[in-house]
């Protein structure tokens, strides 16, 4: 009974917000495969933390129900879309969002990896879209009238570690470029994360490009 206990608090509680019954039967049916996920209601205590957000378009409700689902129910979020235009793009990670899955993308396996990496406070971007991220910031740097005259808080190490994540390397291969331990990139990154106040690792490289480190 014990051993049961303890493996049900060691699963992932993850609830689902979909626009229709359809997509929240799918979505459901296919993390309910996976044995570290706890399907939980938005009503119930404790409170998931994840979140699995689908959604066709961004429209003018997604926004704040993804900051109020970060900032309020504390999840971490995984959104599912059909299509991010640029103008939200920063919008979307900005407010909290550490994982993004495209829906035509969204296998179980797939829709679970998600998850996970969001319940570690990682990123998980797809390659297009990381790429669509560094191209909108390296054009608003661009067209800044004004830069910063003074660094805006980052150290060189800390610069070098948010430099290999916009490159999707995991904590594991930052390690291992920089000759670190992993402790130590976990550190790093929670201090970043900590003293900028940012969410998650895609917020820290969002933080990273409009300050021109990268």
């Amino acid at each position: 009974m014990q051993a049961t206990k303890d493996q049900t608090e060691r699963r992932i509680p993850v609830m689902v917000r979909a626009p229709d019954p359809i997509s929240l039967a799918g979505v459901t049916s296919q993390l309910s495969q996976h044995r570290g996920v706890r399907l939980v209601e938005g009503d119930e205590e404790p409170p998931a933390a994840v979140a699995v957000v689908v959604t066709a378009a961004m429209d003018d409700s997604t926004i704040p129900q993804l900051r109020r689902l970060v900032r309020i129910d504390g999840a971490r979020i995984v959104l599912v879309a059909d299509q991010i235009r640029e103008a939200e793009l920063l919008a979307v990670i900005e407010c909290g969002v550490g994982a993004i899955l495209w829906r035509h993308q969204a296998t179980s396996r797939q829709l679970y990896q998600s998850v996970l990496a969001a319940s570690r406070g990682e990123g998980d971007l797809p390659s297009d879209l990381l790429t669509r991220l560094l191209h909108q910031v390296g054009q608003l740097q661009r067209s800044a009238d004004d830069r910063p005259s003074t660094p805006a808080g980052l150290a060189p190490r800390e610069i070098e570690v948010i430099r290999l994540i916009a490159e999707g390397l995991d904590t594991g291969a930052i390690a291992g470029r920089l000759s670190y331990s992993e402790r130590t990139v976990k550190n790093v990154l929670h201090g970043i994360t900590t003293r900028l106040h940012l969410r998650n690792r895609a917020h820290a490289v969002a933080y990273a490009l409009r300050q021109g480190h990268i």
